[in-house]
């Protein structure tokens, strides 16, 4: 079995969930308004000029297909932004 999380801003919520319905993955645990920074970037403390805050996905994996599509789709989208 493999964990995987996915943190993002909320601002991308819906579009990890389009993510998620392509590759067929309806299960997950999501925390929603997590404070945090990440690597190289402004942090998510819900206060200031930007008061964004981050959402994350956990998700569980018995199965390398689904994992490897949704890393597929995560690297697609990366590259679109």
């Amino acid at each position: 079995m493999k964990l995987a999380f996915i943190v993002h801003t909320e601002h991308y919520t819906a579009r990890v969930m389009e993510l998620l319905a392509r590759c067929n993955i309806d299960y997950y645990t999501r925390w929603d308004k997590a404070i945090g920074k990440g690597h190289e970037t402004e942090p998510h403390l819900g206060k200031g000029s930007f008061a964004s805050l981050n959402d994350v996905l956990m998700i569980a994996f018995e199965d390398e297909v689904p994992l490897q599509a949704l890393i597929a789709e995560i690297q697609a989208a990366k590259e679109g932004i």
